[in-house]
């Protein structure tokens, strides 16, 4: 594992003249999901904005194949990232929705741009930083394609949003990449991990010709030893892309024979086919449908999309290395398609099912149907204030500067693909689960502040390798973005370094204001917070909305009440969220009073439909005029189950929002 201290910053500006300088309160580098989500926080607090990108689309992962949204838990999924989602939602005539196409999540981040009136600068990379002391004063932006020059943009903020942290570095911040040994925060899954997830079975033959070492190694496996359980090193998770098909005829071109084709590749496939047989392409492929006939495509099993250990001059490599990785990755992902379906020697049913698959003709029409976004699933990670780690991770250190949440599995892809006892193995993949919802601390994102006053890190966070991998979804990166440019706007407001600004205002503001327009916040009643009037439930901690949540499975009248502190009175909608439940009833009674009268609905669990990884779905109970104070209430019962029924939350949703900036 590298660890990198820099003191001083790389500093201006290199022998191109700069062009015409940029000015404005807030620099945001890059546009992925983070990157707009801050650049139009920032707008909304009156900054003016200038927001970064070194490619030509807006989104990152999330407008470029991640349709298939990694949650955990709906519960940490506040503010502006629940807004993306809710507008996702309004495309499909949903309330919200969680598996989407890119070029619908494009259009919903260029809708936040459009909006806000953010000025971005598309083609333009970072070249490198000037710097006073501990402040950023400028950045140095070439072209990412043409013409020679430099353009210098002044900024009073920095935040950087980019998945591999080159502002963060070319500032001078500590970083680290690869794995840390467990022995450094005290962790357990940290380091090196031979486990069984995405594992070849017993004996896959690694050599050319199988059964000689002397013949060498088969394309993918590194003649490197499997080190001591748990030690650290310089390895990096596999990256792949989350590929985008289609099934639909008409809109479908098919997956031909790429240029630099090479069928040795993908021999170890063959391998593993023949010691583990298979019909089944999801078997090869975890192929997640989304809306309109397409994919979302993720790696799936011990050879798939993931090239495991080719990303690891990535994180710190110059433009020139990150690019070669980039073509070799296309190159090996698009030839795997066409292997798929095209080589003799794949199994016959899996070739007929790949063959129905191809490049949707209506997206990414710009980069000839194939997504400009690596799935850089972690690159540089900043040392800053406050290291987040397992222990985060699992509750057994609480941060109690929070500034958004996280609770998925600490996730980490292979890292290394080696030969053990004479048998090919991967080595890195860790899936720890049962991660309830814990707070990403604010010093996470800032700097050491010896090091750097105005930037904002919520990307590239500071965080332990395995803790990064529960904390680095998309949803949680635009939370934080969120945050991370609220503080930029206090520090600004209140003339200081981001470290010093009062992270309790900042909190209070994240919850009071979260859409960063003044409008009047949801209101949320968990469970946690409702009150039991009769019967037998059950605290669960796995499958709800939040921590806990409450589960009926016995007969016997039994009933929850679920009553909002309203502040405002007004019209509201009320949605009452379904989770999945082992052996649910056919139906939900429940009872709304809206402080005059009492309204009866059942809910069919025959007509909620839960899709993608959420764990449930809010589920319409209507609109209600609704008076202040506590008057107003929603009951669960049990009356007419005829199997378990859940009471997790209701929320509130102003029908029309009110006090608008």
């Amino acid at each position: 594992m590298k660890q990198v201290l820099i003191i001083w910053a790389v500093l201006v500006s290199g022998p191109l003249p700069a062009q015409t300088p940029g000015k404005a309160d807030i620099c945001i580098y890059g546009g992925t999901s983070a990157g707009v989500i801050a650049a139009y926080t920032a707008a909304r607090q009156h900054k003016t904005v200038i927001l970064v990108e070194p490619g030509q689309r807006l989104g990152g992962l999330s407008s470029g194949g991640l349709g298939f949204t990694d949650i955990g838990n709906k519960y940490v999924v506040t503010g502006l990232a629940r807004d993306f989602y809710r507008r996702i939602g309004r495309h499909y005539g949903k309330f919200e929705q969680w598996i989407f196409e890119p070029g619908v999540a494009e259009a919903v981040f260029l809708s936040y741009i459009k909006q806000s009136g953010v000025r971005v600068l598309y083609g333009k990379r970072l070249h490198s930083v000037e710097k006073s002391g501990t402040v950023i004063q400028s950045v140095h932006l070439e072209n990412t394609n043409g013409p020679a020059g430099l353009t210098r943009l002044q900024a009073r903020q920095f935040i950087d949003c980019s998945y591999e942290g080159d502002l963060m570095a070319k500032a001078g911040v500590s970083y680290t990449t690869g794995r840390e040994p467990n022995s450094r925060y005290n962790e357990t899954v940290n380091g090196v991990q031979l486990k069984d997830k995405h594992q070849f079975p017993d004996g896959v033959d690694p050599y050319i010709i199988p059964g000689k070492p002397e013949s060498g190694l088969l394309w993918g496996i590194s003649n490197g030893k499997l080190a001591a359980p748990g030690s650290g090193d310089d390895k990096i998770q596999a990256y792949n892309f989350r590929i985008c098909l289609t099934n639909i005829p008409g809109n479908r071109l098919a997956i031909e024979r790429p240029a630099n084709y090479d069928s040795t590749l993908y021999e170890l496939l063959l391998r593993y086919l023949s010691v583990k047989p298979t019909g089944d392409l999801g078997q090869i492929l975890k192929m997640d449908r989304m809306p309109n006939g397409k994919t979302d495509i993720n790696n799936q099993g011990p050879f798939s999309t993931d090239m495991i250990g080719m990303n690891y001059n990535y994180p710190d490599g110059d433009y020139a290395t990150r690019q070669r990785i980039f073509k070799e990755h296309v190159d090996y992902t698009k030839g795997l398609l066409y292997f798929i379906g095209h080589d003799a020697r794949m199994p016959s049913a899996i070739q007929q099912q790949m063959l129905q698959w191809g490049y949707p003709k209506d997206e990414y029409t710009a980069t000839q149907h194939w997504t400009p976004q690596l799935y850089v699933r972690e690159a540089r990670r900043m040392v800053g204030a406050y290291v987040m780690t397992q222990a985060n991770c699992q509750r057994k250190e609480v941060a109690a500067d929070g500034v958004g949440m996280a609770a998925y599995t600490m996730d980490s892809h292979n890292a290394q693909r080696i030969v053990v006892n004479g048998m090919v193995k991967n080595e890195g993949d860790v899936q720890l689960k049962g991660i309830q919802p814990y707070p990403v601390a604010y010093r996470s994102i800032t700097p050491q502040p010896g090091e750097c006053t105005n930037l904002l890190v919520p990307v590239c966070l500071s965080a332990s390798h395995i803790a990064y991998g529960s904390i680095r979804m998309e949803p949680v990166f635009m939370v934080l973005a969120q945050s991370a440019a609220t503080a930029a706007s206090m520090a600004i407001d209140h003339q200081t370094g981001v470290q010093a600004i009062d992270v309790s205002l900042l909190q209070q503001r994240l919850k009071n204001d979260p859409l960063a327009d003044g409008s009047t916040a949801e209101i949320l009643v968990d469970d946690a917070d409702a009150t039991v009037m009769g019967g037998q439930w059950e605290k669960e901690t796995a499958g709800g909305y939040g921590p806990t949540l409450l589960v009926n499975k016995e007969a016997g009248q039994a009933a929850v009440q679920f009553i909002p502190a309203v502040t405002k009175a007004g019209n509201y909608a009320i949605y009452f969220y379904y989770p999945r439940l082992s052996k649910a009833s056919d139906q939900i009674t429940l009872q709304i009073f809206d402080g005059t009268k009492k309204i009866s609905k059942q809910l069919l669990s025959k007509d909620i439909q839960v899709t993608g990884q959420t764990s449930g779905e809010w589920v319409s109970l209507g609109q209600y005029q609704l008076p202040a104070g506590r008057k107003a209430y929603v009951e669960v019962t049990n009356a007419g189950a005829n199997g378990a029924i859940a009471a997790d939350a209701v929320l509130l949703v102003p029908a029309t929002p009110v006090n608008k900036k």
